[in-house]
């Protein structure tokens, strides 16, 4: 009977489509009753250290492997020399007097011949401008010998030299020496040099390259055009540092605040959760130097001007991987970071860790509101750790905000469904002020999920869409289908903005030649970087939010399907700019004409605005050849109200903003 009745809607379906499109679909809405007020953090970005999106990234260090922490001393590094060079290199672990950073290299030079070095291959090579300034720097100390200078090498992929300079004066005991250089020639595979002059030995940590032309000109600071993609989305918030990354795959990996802060060679590196996730994607290279830690990350989000959104680890690695337990009567560390975090992001100069946040140059605080706890965790164990953690928190910071998770993706772990249900049944009597919940679906699924939050109760905690995007198997790509059904899917969230006051795609970033995970919004490679279909679709939405919810109502909209309508509407009031903005989604292959009624408004004509964003293919995405192939095209359009109509091309996201008296 259910095959006989899926026929009978592929036969009418089509018919029902083609005779709803000669009827003109009516969109009405009333400006007179404002509904609920969009939230400032509705749409928001989400960053998480995965496709080599911090160090190789947006950390903007040219140099892997700087302090010789990863699991070989020397990943990253090699071994160079010319005729008649002998000498060898020592890795040495003084856990004594460094234990946060106990691993240095000797470098022993018996004859250094016609050159003796070392060199570094970067993240995938280095990326390097013509005109850009370099500056290198390095932690040494000579224990022997007569080593004079190093000799510091720019070369590009045949060994040609783009930039040198040298460093002499080496002292007994541990320095920091620098030096600055200038390329000669744009290079997105460089590597770094350094040749050893006569004999001796000589101890290194902390070898560096940063340009010195950062994201507002921090010193060893973070990549300028990608800070720049996130700044033009103009996020309500920022979430971080994950995602997986929070939980590690054991306990022993998990991210822990305290680690990523302070002077950075007392950052305690680590490897990255992604390293060895994915067989087909495997990465032994990657690992964290936390150079982007906490404080970069809060110092980001003020640079947003986004509200910071910290992930905690509750005592629970990753439920997908080892699926360990700190065990309950052990939480008290986990539960006093928490405590701590706070006072770092907001305490007051002369508390403890307040001071250490001035002291890293900001003391004023941070303005921490929200925070999660633990990232994608489920069943009674989870519950049990955050009724804890919430305990605490609130007895000591009653108005912080707390975030609970729904675990993940129902449709990636055993009894999904009844996982989800068991912990909204928890959270309607524990009440934390919001819940997260994570969706990577097919484009069918965004499609027909349009109205998933109409019917959600009211009466709980609000929703954020922590994590999602349209995945399009096998390859994932950022196509304009997947885009375009999560812009359907986002105004449901838009229409439903009582309940749900933050949502963000999810991962942000994707390094072309060392990913682990697509799709992802944001790509780069060494030199540039564009935004996907999706990023724009996100920023579209997040430019056009406005201020007020307005009701819709429409009547002949074509059905696609049984599940899918043709468009896909939201409105809302933005009363800084005295505007109605309209967002209408056509996910169908014809054009649709339809007419719109604004209710409250004057009669007249008035000059509107018209962004479509659309493509001529499904499959079509940007890439770095074609990074604006599919962008949004703005034009001026006279309207006249109170009546008027659109017609909205194929496959496409149309917004419209009409001035209202």
């Amino acid at each position: 009977m259910r095959s006989f009745s899926r026929l009978i809607q592929k036969l009418v379906c089509p018919l029902l489509f083609a005779s709803q499109i000669l009827a003109i679909p009516s969109i009405r809405i009333d400006i007179t009753r404002p509904g609920a007020r969009i939230s400032p953090t509705m749409y928001g970005v989400f960053f998480e250290d995965i496709n080599f999106g911090a160090d190789g990234g947006l950390y903007a260090e040219l140099v892997k492997n700087r302090s010789f922490e990863f699991d070989k001393p020397l990943r990253g590094w090699q071994l160079i020399r010319k005729a008649g060079a002998e000498g060898r290199i020592l890795s040495f672990r003084d856990e004594l007097n460094r234990p946060r950073n106990p691993r240095f290299i000797s470098v022993l030079i018996d004859n250094p011949g016609e050159g003796f070095g070392l060199a570094n291959e970067g993240f995938r090579g280095m990326g390097l401008r013509e005109g850009g300034e370099y500056r290198f720097s390095m932690q040494a100390r000579k224990t022997e010998g007569d080593i004079s200078a190093i000799r510091i090498e720019l070369v590009d992929g045949e060994g040609n030299v783009l930039a040198d300079a040298k460093i002499t004066g080496f002292a007994s005991d541990w320095k920091a020496y620098q030096c600055n250089m200038t390329s000669s020639k744009t290079e997105p595979e460089a590597r770094l040099n350094i040749w050893f002059d006569d004999t001796g030995k000589l101890d290194m940590d902390m070898v560096s390259l940063f340009p010195e032309d950062t994201w507002k000109g921090r010193k060893n600071g973070l990549r300028k055009d990608l800070v720049q993609l996130l700044a033009e989305l103009k996020p309500g918030f920022l979430r971080f540092p994950g995602g997986c990354i929070v939980e590690g795959f054991d306990l022993s990996q998990r991210y822990q605040w305290k680690n990523t802060i302070g002077d950075i060679d007392e950052r305690i590196c680590i490897i990255n959760r992604w390293n060895s996730e994915f067989r087909h994607r495997y990465t032994p290279d990657y690992f964290q130097s936390f150079g982007l830690g906490f404080f970069e990350c809060f110092l980001l989000a003020e640079d947003l001007c986004a509200e910071p959104m910290p992930i905690i680890n509750c005592g629970m690695a990753c439920q997908f991987n080892s699926a360990e337990l700190t065990p309950m009567d052990q939480l008290g560390p986990y539960i006093q970071d928490a405590l701590d975090l706070i006072e770092f992001a907001n305490g007051p100069e002369d508390s403890k860790w307040g001071k250490v946040r001035a002291g890293m140059g900001h003391p004023e605080p941070f303005e921490l509101k929200l925070l999660g706890i633990g990232n994608e965790q489920w069943g009674p164990q989870y519950i049990a750790r955050y009724k804890k953690f919430a305990a605490a928190i609130k007895e000591k910071y009653p108005d912080m905000q707390l975030i609970a998770t729904t675990g993940s993706d129902a449709t990636f772990f055993p009894n999904g469904e009844a996982e989800v249900e068991y912990l909204w049944a928890q959270y309607r009597e524990l009440r934390p002020e919001i819940v997260d919940e994570h969706f990577y679906r097919k484009p069918e699924w965004f499609l027909e999920n349009t109205g998933r939050y109409d019917d959600y109760q009211r009466d709980g905690p609000k929703l954020f869409v922590g994590e999602y995007a349209a995945h399009a198997r096998p390859d994932n790509r950022n196509s304009w289908r997947c885009a375009l059904s999560e812009a359907a899917f986002m105004t449901g969230m838009e229409r439903n903005a009582d309940l749900v006051t933050m949502s963000c795609y999810a991962p942000l970033f994707g390094n072309e030649n060392a990913w682990q995970w697509r799709p992802d919004l944001i790509w780069f490679d060494n030199l540039d970087s564009y935004g996907s279909a999706n990023y724009y679709v996100q920023k579209l939405f997040s430019l056009n939010k406005g201020t007020h919810q307005l009701e819709v109502q429409t009547t002949g909209i074509p059905a696609l399907s049984e599940k899918t309508d043709a468009l896909n509407i939201s409105a809302v009031l933005d009363e800084n700019e005295g505007e109605v903005v309209i967002k209408v989604v056509n996910v169908a292959d014809k054009q649709i004409e339809a007419k719109l009624e604004l209710s409250g408004v004057e009669k007249g004509k008035v000059d509107a605005k018209v962004i479509v964003l659309t493509s001529a293919s499904l499959e079509d995405e940007n890439s770095l050849k074609e990074p604006k192939k599919i962008v949004p095209t703005e034009v001026k359009q006279i309207m006249d109200r109170p009546q008027f109509s659109q017609t909205f091309r194929p496959n496409s996201l149309t917004i419209i903003r009409i001035p209202f008296k």
